[in-house]
C-alpha cells in the first residue's frame, strides 16, 4: 500500500483526543484535609499576632480555639477510632499533646503543633491525590478512537473499548496507535519510549508488534489487533503501578515505632504516679501535682523532635540543591538503600541522539566535515530525531550547509535531496545499499556493521547512488554517570544495576563507559518490576532512578523512587518518592550520604532526650521536683534537640555529604 493517504472521511471520528483534551488533575481545595488545615493555618496567623501585641485574651483566645478545632478534629476522630481498635495512634497522641500545651498556658505552642500536623497531613493527601491522577491520565495516551477497515475495505470510526482481537485498524501518519498489534502493510517509524524507553523511533514493517498509545511517523501502517484495550501493554503499566503501590508495605518513621510503646507506658506510668502515692495517703493535690509534673517531663514532646528537625533540614537542604524529597519517611529510607538500580535513556543518558562517529568512505574525496554538511544538507526539511541530530552536530560545528532542493522522505528508509547538483541519500544502510552502485558498498556495509556493533545507529550516506560516509548516531552519557555509578557503588557496597527497554549492544556499550557490569537490556515495565522484586527478594533495600512512563511500575515498587525531572514524565514524577529537579545525576548519592548524616543525628538526639527525660523523673520520683523546673528542664530538652537537628540546613551539611561521596 501506499504511506500516503488521503486525508479521513468527512464524519468519520477523528481517533486522537484534541490538545484540549482535560488533564485529570485534582484540585488542591477539593480535598477536605487541605481545607481543614488551611483554615487552621489562617486562624492561627490571626490570632498570632494579636497576642503578640498585648491585645486582650478575648480577641485571640476564641481563634486559637477555633484553629485547634478545625486542625484537630480530623486527625483527633481517626485517632480515636484507632484507639477503639486498641492502638493509640499518632494523630490522637499530637491532639493530646497539644491540649496538654494549652492546659498550661501554652496555647499559642499548641495551636502551631495543630497546624504543623494538619499541614503535613494536607500534603500527604495531595501527593497521594495526584498519583493517583496520574495513574489514571496514564489512560490518555491511548487514543479514544481508532479506524477500523471493514471487509470491504471502507472505514469505520470506533472507539478503542470497542475493537476486538482480529479487527484490523489503519495508523495514519502522525497518529498514536489505537491497539496492541502487529503490522500487517506499511512501513514507517514509531516513537515507543513511552513503553520501552529507547530514544529512537523504531522501524515497523509488515511482521512487526505495536503498542497502543505509541506514536506513528510520517508512514501509515494496516495493524492487527491482539490485545483487547483492557490487556493493552498501556493498560498492565496502569495496573503494576496500581498494584505496586497498594502492597508496599506501609511506611512509618521509626520514631513513630518507637513513641507509641513509649507513649503507652508515659500514660500507664504517669496513673501509677497519681494512684500509687494516694493509695498510701499522700495529698490529692500533691499526688495530682506530682502525677502532672511527671507526665510533662516524661513527655515525648523530644523524643519526636529528636527525629523531625534533622529529617526536616535535610530535606530542605537538599531542596536548595535541586533535590525534591517528599515527605520525611522518604528521607529515612533514602539512607537505608543498599542496591540501585537505574535506568538508561534519559537517566543514565542524556535521552537524546547525538552524532558521534564521521567516517568518510575512502576513495569518496570528502573529509568528515563535507560527508556531516552533505548529510545535514539533505536532512534538514525532515522531522526525524535522527535528522535533527545530524543538522544539530553541523551546526555545533560551524559548518556551512548548502541548501536542498527536491525533498523526499520514504518510511523506514530514508530521506533524498539534491544538493548542489547532487543526488543526495541519508537513512539506513541495509536499505540504501541495495541502491548502491558502487564497488565501495561492501566496504560500507562493513563500517556499518562496526558502528552497530558498538551500540551507534549507523546511517549511510550516498552522493548520486555511490556510498560516500558513514554516520554513527548513540545517546550520550551524562557528564556525571560514571561518578555517579562509583559514589553509588561506595555507599551501597554494590555497583548498579542497569535496567533498559533499549537493545543489548547499546545498553552494553553505555554501560561499561559508566562502569557497570549488570546489565538488563529488552525490558517492558513489568520486566523492571520483576527485576526490581528479585533484587528486595534477596534482602536488599533498592532504590530505583528513571525518568518515564515504562519506569513508574518499577519506581512504585521500589523501597525508593527517584524520577529525574526535567524530561521526567507525569506518571514518573508523581510515583517517585523524589525528584532530581536539575536532572544532576551526582545529586543522587549525595542525598544518600545526607540522609545517613540525618540518621546519624537522630540518633544522638535521642540519647539526649533521653538523657534529660531520665534525670528529670528520677528527680520528680526520688524527691520533689518543682512544676515550672521541670516545665523548663522539657523545653530545654526540646530546643537543645531542635536546634542540634537544624544543623543540617547548613550549606557545610551539603558539602560534606559531597566530599564523603569524593572518597
Amino acid at each position: 500500500m501506499t504511506t500516503t493517504l488521503t486525508p479521513p472521511p468527512a464524519g468519520l471520528a477523528a481517533p486522537e483526543r484534541g490538545p484540549g483534551a482535560p488533564r485529570r488533575r485534582t484540585r488542591v481545595f477539593a480535598l477536605p484535609e487541605v481545607r481543614w488545615a488551611a483554615a487552621a493555618t489562617v486562624l492561627f496567623l490571626l490570632a498570632l499576632p494579636l497576642q503578640l501585641t498585648g491585645a486582650p485574651a478575648w480577641t485571640w483566645g476564641p481563634l486559637y480555639a477555633l484553629s485547634y478545632a478545625t486542625g484537630g478534629w480530623e486527625p483527633g476522630w481517626e485517632g480515636l477510632k484507632a484507639l477503639k481498635g486498641r492502638t493509640l495512634d499518632v494523630d490522637l497522641l499530637m491532639v493530646v499533646a497539644a491540649l496538654g500545651a494549652a492546659s498550661i498556658g501554652q496555647v499559642m505552642d499548641g495551636a502551631l503543633l495543630i497546624v504543623i500536623f494538619a499541614t503535613s497531613g494536607a500534603l500527604e493527601a495531595l501527593a497521594t491525590a495526584r498519583t493517583a491522577d496520574s495513574v489514571r491520565g496514564l489512560l490518555d495516551l491511548a487514543p479514544a478512537t481508532a479506524t477500523r477497515l471493514t471487509p470491504q475495505d471502507g472505514e469505520q470510526g470506533v472507539a478503542v473499548e470497542e475493537l476486538a482481537v482480529g479487527d484490523i485498524i489503519l495508523v495514519r501518519p502522525g497518529e498514536r496507535v489505537g491497539a496492541d498489534g502487529r503490522v500487517l502493510d506499511g512501513t514507517s517509524e514509531v516513537d515507543q519510549a513511552t513503553i520501552t524507553g529507547e530514544p529512537l523511533p523504531a522501524a515497523k514493517e509488515a511482521g512487526d508488534e505495536v503498542f497502543a498509545g505509541t506514536l506513528n511517523g510520517t508512514g501509515a501502517l494496516r495493524v492487527r489487533v491482539e490485545r483487547d484495550a483492557s490487556d493493552s501493554v498501556i493498560a498492565r503499566i496502569v495496573r503494576l503501578v496500581e498494584e505496586a503501590s497498594e502492597t508496599k508495605a506501609p511506611t512509618q518513621l521509626f520514631i513513630e515505632k518507637v513513641e507509641q510503646r513509649y507513649s503507652l507506658g508515659m500514660v500507664a506510668a504517669t496513673l501509677a504516679v497519681f494512684a500509687v502515692p494516694l493509695a498510701f495517703g499522700e495529698d490529692l493535690t500533691e499526688a495530682l501535682l506530682r502525677a502532672m509534673t511527671f507526665m510533662i517531663v516524661a513527655s515525648p514532646c523530644a523524643v519526636v523532635l529528636a527525629t523531625m528537625p534533622p529529617l526536616l533540614s535535610a530535606i530542605a537542604n537538599a531542596g536548595r540543591h535541586g533535590v525534591l524529597v517528599k515527605s520525611a519517611v522518604v528521607m529515612e529510607r533514602l539512607g537505608q538503600v543498599d542496591a540501585v538500580a537505574l535506568d538508561k535513556t534519559g537517566t543514565l543518558t542524556e535521552g537524546t541522539p547525538r552524532v558521534t562517529e564521521v567516517r568518510p568512505l575512502p576513495g569518496s574525496g570528502l573529509a568528515e566535515e563535507e560527508v556531516l554538511a552533505l548529510a545535514a544538507a539533505a536532512e534538514r526539511p525532515s522531522e526525524h530525531p535522527l535528522a535533527r541530530a545530524v543538522v544539530d552536530a553541523a551546526r555545533e560545528r560551524d559548518l556551512v550547509v548548502p541548501a536542498a532542493d527536491d525533498f523526499a522522505s520514504t518510511p523506514g528508509v530514508g530521506v533524498t535531496a539534491t544538493v548542489d547538483g547532487r543526488v543526495i541519500a541519508v537513512g539506513a544502510p541495509a536499505r540504501l545499499l541495495a541502491r548502491a552502485t558502487d564497488a565501495t558498498a561492501a566496504r560500507a556495509a562493513v563500517l556499518a556493521a562496526e558502528l552497530e556493533e558498538d551500540g551507534h545507529t549507523a546511517v549511510l550516506v550516498l552522493a548520486d547512488g555511490r556510498p560516500v560516509g558513514i554516520l554513527g548516531l548513540a545517546d550520550r552519557l551524562r557528564p556525571d554517570a560514571a561518578a555517579t555509578v562509583a559514589s553509588l557503588t561506595a555507599l551501597t557496597g554494590t555497583a548498579p544495576v542497569l535496567l533498559t527497554g533499549d537493545n543489548q549492544r547499546a545498553a552494553a556499550r553505555l554501560a561499561a563507559e559508566a562502569g557497570i557490569t549488570d546489565v538488563r537490556a529488552g525490558l517492558l515495565p513489568q520486566h523492571k518490576v520483576g527485576a526490581v522484586r528479585g533484587l528486595e527478594g534477596t534482602g536488599r533495600k533498592v532504590l530505583v532512578v528513571g525518568d518515564g512512563v515504562n519506569d513508574a511500575p518499577a519506581l512504585a515498587a521500589a523501597h525508593t523512587g527517584v524520577a529525574m525531572g526535567r524530561a521526567g514524565s507525569d506518571l514518573a514524577l508523581e510515583t517517585a518518592d523524589a525528584v532530581i529537579v536539575r536532572d544532576e545525576l551526582a545529586t543522587v548519592p549525595t542525598v544518600i550520604a545526607l540522609s545517613r548524616h540525618a540518621r546519624r543525628l537522630v540518633v544522638q538526639n535521642l540519647a539526649i532526650a533521653g538523657l534529660f527525660i531520665a534525670g528529670l523523673v528520677v528527680w520528680d520520683l526520688a524527691w520533689t521536683l518543682p512544676l515550672p523546673l521541670g516545665v523548663a528542664g522539657h523545653e530545654g530538652s526540646t530546643v537543645i534537640v531542635g536546634l542540634n537537628g537544624l544543623r543540617l540546613l547548613r550549606e557545610a551539611a551539603w558539602q560534606r555529604a559531597v566530599s564523603e561521596n569524593n572518597r
